[in-house]
């Protein structure tokens, strides 16, 4: 087990594979979000053109040696930020160690992810239902942290038809999927209006993938 900064946690199993670690990041939330500007100052929010030509409400950005990206051109991984040309920033080591620590939590051992999606949600913002497939290896886990103000995330099956469940997630709550769970289906209903203390009238999700 990782020795780190994060307190103990309850994990709960969702289903085969998916588990809900609630409150892990709360300890480490002043190195988290000192962690965040700075990645923010290298790389700014930006939305992405999806590959049908819409531009996406949620807006993004990346950190780590790859960054996922969206465009006419399609969805992608890829070592260069679009809008600057350089390299995406490093992943800070408080946001390293926290996926590893949460993903051996959920029974995943190993886990070094190399590229960190963040995204952030205003109120009314929604995503759709959608599967994690730009990635090589399926065997990795997906680790992700929900900082802010609270959403409803839909975990649905390994088809977009069925039936999803509703999993409210507040600040600090981190989500593993992986084996069986994997493919499965998810998304994010439209976040509600509300101002959480730290981080103003928005949700900021931190989505932690082994992409090569």
């Amino acid at each position: 087990m990782t020795e780190s900064l994060f307190g103990p946690a309850a994990p709960m199993e969702l289903a085969p594979g998916a588990w809900l670690l609630p409150g892990l990041a709360l300890e480490a939330e002043p190195a988290l979000l000192a962690a965040l500007q700075a990645v923010l100052a290298q790389a700014p929010w930006r939305q992405m053109q999806t590959p049908g030509g819409q531009t996406m409400q949620v807006a993004m950005s990346n950190c780590g040696p790859l960054g996922w990206v969206s465009s006419r051109a399609g969805y992608r991984y890829q070592a260069l930020d679009p809008l600057s040309g350089q390299a995406w920033p490093p992943m800070p080591t408080v946001f390293q160690t926290l996926a590893r620590h949460a993903a051996e939590l959920a029974h995943y051992e190993n886990f070094a992810p190399d590229a960190c999606l963040i995204n952030r949600y205003l109120p009314g913002t929604r995503l759709s239902l959608h599967q994690d497939r730009d990635e090589r290896d399926f065997s990795q886990p997906i680790v992700s942290v929900s900082l802010g103000l609270p959403a409803v995330f839909l975990f649905g099956g390994l088809q977009r038809a069925d039936k999803t469940l509703r999993l409210p997630l507040s600040h600090g709550d981190v989500l593993v999927w992986g084996g069986p769970a994997r493919l499965r289906f998810h998304g994010v209903m439209p976040v509600a209006q509300g101002q959480h203390p730290r981080l103003g009238a928005q949700r900021i999700n931190l989505t932690f993938r082994r992409a090569c």
